[in-house]
């Protein structure tokens, strides 16, 4: 087995930097129909994802403004089931108010009966 020397390690690291000094060389320049083609391409490829972008943003804002806006029209119905409960509510105690002295005007005219039958029994 040989020993590689110093000058022959030299050489070698000479010969890999060219190597790779010609293989950068050999790419094509940004004036070159492909590289401006694949730059172009992707250029529409971002356009396109920003375009998906802002649709998706905008069927966001609508969903959320379609979301507040039934939150909105729930809660207008919650206040106005309530107001028509309590509104309910006045008229039944009103006319149990109005039951309640109608009985007692009976009641009343009862005990006012039984007492006159009771003077007029004497």
């Amino acid at each position: 087995m040989k020993d590689k020397d110093f000058s022959d390690r030299l050489s070698a690291a000479k010969n890999a930097k060219q190597a790779m000094t010609a293989k950068f060389l050999q790419r094509p320049g940004s004036d070159d129909p492909a590289v401006v083609e694949k730059r172009l391409a992707r250029e529409a490829v971002s356009a396109a994802r920003a375009v998906r972008t802002a649709e998706r943003d905008a069927h966001a804002a609508a969903a959320a403004a379609e979301a507040v806006a039934q939150k909105e029209r729930a809660t207008a119905q919650a206040a106005a089931a309530a107001a028509e409960a309590a509104a309910q509510q006045e008229r039944e105690a009103a006319e149990n108010e109005a039951n309640k002295a109608q009985l007692e005007l009976e009641q009343k005219a009862a005990r006012d009966a039984r007492y006159a039958a009771r003077k007029a029994r004497k």
